[in-house]
This record gives C-alpha cells, sequence and structure tokens, in this order.
C-alpha cells in the first residue's frame, strides 16, 4: 500500500489503486478458525436405538410369514426352525413360489446389525425383496409386535 505525500500541482490528491488486502485476510482467517471448530461437532456420533418404532402400524395380511433371528443366531420360519441352507426351499414352500409377498423379519435385541444383514441378503439371494423389519411399537404405550 502506498501513499503520497507529495502535493500535485493541480491542488488534488492522486488516486491509490492498490487494495489494502489487510482486513480481507482478517476475515478469511477467522472464517477458517469457525469452521475449523465447527467441523468435529457436526460430525458427533448418535446412539440409535433400532428396535424401537413410532410409525403407524401399517394392516397386517391375513396369514404373514415371520422369520426370526434368535440370539443364539438360528433362524425360524414360523414356528419351526430353520437352516440357512434350507430357507429358501420353506419359503417358496409357504408362499406357493410367490416372491412378492412380503416377509415380517424379526431380531433378537442383542443380534448383530451384520448378522441381520446377512438374513436380508439370504432373503434377497432367494428372490424376497420385500422384506418389512418387526420392532416394538411405542405408538400407545408400549405394545409390542407379536
Amino acid at each position: 500500500m502506498g501513499v503520497s505525500l507529495k502535493q500535485p500541482q493541480d491542488g488534488e490528491l492522486a488516486e491509490v489503486s492498490d487494495i489494502n488486502v489487510t482486513p480481507f485476510i482478517d476475515v478469511i482467517l477467522v472464517l477458517l478458525i469457525i469452521f475449523m471448530v465447527a467441523a468435529p461437532l457436526s460430525t458427533v456420533d448418535v446412539a440409535v436405538d433400532l428396535p424401537v418404532s413410532n410409525a403407524q402400524p401399517q394392516p397386517r395380511p391375513d396369514k404373514p410369514i415371520y422369520l426370526s433371528v434368535k440370539p443364539d443366531l438360528t433362524l425360524t420360519l414360523g414356528e419351526e426352525q430353520v437352516a440357512r441352507e434350507q430357507l429358501q426351499a420353506l419359503l417358496d414352500a409357504q408362499t406357493s413360489g410367490d416372491r412378492t409377498q412380503r416377509i415380517f423379519l424379526r431380531a433378537d435385541q442383542s443380534v448383530g446389525y451384520g448378522e441381520v444383514m446377512k438374513v436380508m441378503n439370504l432373503l434377497r439371494g432367494a428372490g424376497y425383496l420385500k422384506v418389512a423389519l418387526v420392532g416394538l411399537e411405542d405408538a400407545a404405550g408400549s405394545a409390542t409386535a407379536p
């Protein structure tokens, strides 16, 4: 930045074409500090409790098909225990080959998310793409799903 102290001959001050960037740099540095402090605060982990839901209950089909994952990671189709290798054959028998029917998947709260995804991948591999996750309903007190 330059300022000329010499008086021009015609009595007017000469225009200085230099830009004062010091305030601009100060503002940029303050914004940088604000973003450096705010960025870690926006990535806070949130605890998720998946089994509780407050969604409106949907009408159930006449004969729903429940697939349950027990705490020991065994599968139960309806009331009978099923091996993972036989899941597709038993589902085809219960649905008469109709793979558009909804399968209601229940899992114990102690079952890991990865195990639930493995079961969902088994269902997807068998051709059953309509999967409903069953959990506790929180709409009117503590009603439990069947």
